[in-house]
């Protein structure tokens, strides 16, 4: 018997992979790998006037993949100056950070931020990552997801009805 596909060519199956907002809703790892998900989650931010935390794990995030050591120790000192430093235009919140100074940025290393965006995530995942998923921003998404999944099962079953009628 030959396997019915979708129109993306995949075997169809009601148990495909979490998508958009069921899946960010499974974790703040899910929201944070998928692009729509932090741009919705900055605009949340921004409005709670946190943005600079997901900035600041998104930086780290692109800092540990650097693999020149001029680029790591520019990347580094444009973190410390952006989230770190008493001056940071976008100063983020954490324990530990005037222990940083600026003498670690001559010596940089992939990890040197762990520590900090650990905390970070943690602060995000306990505290604006629950609000997100109650916010009118994240149920109106998911509403237009399920909106938009509707319709377009009926299309797919439409489709597979016609497939098998005109064979």
């Amino acid at each position: 018997m030959e396997k019915i596909n979708d129109n993306d060519g995949n075997p169809s199956s009601s148990h495909q992979a979490l998508k958009g907002t069921a899946r960010w809703a499974a974790s703040l790892e899910n929201l944070l790998e998928d692009p729509e998900g932090v741009k919705r989650f900055r605009e949340f931010l921004k409005k709670e006037f946190s943005e600079e935390n997901v900035l600041f794990w998104l930086a780290c995030e692109e800092f540990k993949k650097t693999q020149d050591k001029k680029q790591m120790q520019e990347k580094a000192k444009e973190i410390y100056m952006t989230f770190l430093s008493s001056k940071a235009s976008s100063q983020v919140n954490v324990e530990g950070q005037s222990r940083l100074n600026e003498t670690i940025l001559e010596t940089p290393h992939p990890l040197m931020f762990q520590k900090l965006q650990d905390q970070i995530f943690n602060l995000m995942k306990y505290d604006s990552y629950s609000r997100f998923l109650k916010s009118d921003m994240y149920l109106k998404q998911k509403k237009s997801e399920e909106q938009d999944e509707n319709s377009s099962e009926a299309q797919s079953a439409a489709k597979r009805a016609s497939r098998i009628y005109n064979t």
